[in-house]
């Protein structure tokens, strides 16, 4: 299923860019190009993949600067297999990338993943400051 924006909520102005329908991500299943909506599917992955603590913490450092596995695990209260796993579900989830260097991998957090879920959520906002916007105008409207 494909979030959407109402005709209300387009009528209203809730997005200067949003038609009717418009999708507030790609329909599932097509993989996204860079710049393009995220699939549900991706969206899916991404929030489940920041909603660890660690792994936050891990998109927030690769992001930073780049690191090896080795180098995060020794961040970290667990084991280098645990930071493998919690780095591969972040690379499941476009969030960091994987480089092979010699015997090690690199870890770079990739920036446009995380602009395309900020994009999301803006487009979110639009339609809660919407309602909100709505709202504060019927109450306005209202004779006391």
């Amino acid at each position: 299923m494909v979030a959407r924006i109402s005709p209300q909520h387009a009528a209203a102005g809730a997005s200067a860019s949003a038609t009717p329908g418009a999708p507030l991500s790609a329909p599932g299943g097509q993989l996204a190009a860079p710049g393009a909506p995220l699939t549900d599917e991706q969206v899916n992955r991404m929030f489940r993949a920041l909603a660890d603590a660690t792994r936050r913490d891990i998109v927030r450092r690769t992001l930073t600067a780049e690191a090896s596995i080795s180098e995060l695990a020794s961040a970290y209260d667990m084991s280098f297999a645990a930071v493998q796993k919690h780095v591969a579900v972040l690379e499941a989830a476009d969030l960091v990338a994987r480089t092979p260097q010699g015997r090690e991998r690199i870890i770079r957090g990739n920036p446009e993943t995380i602009r395309r879920a900020q994009e999301l959520l803006g487009r979110f906002e639009q339609i809660w400051r919407s309602r909100i916007d709505r709202l504060d105008a019927f109450l306005a409207e209202r004779p006391e």
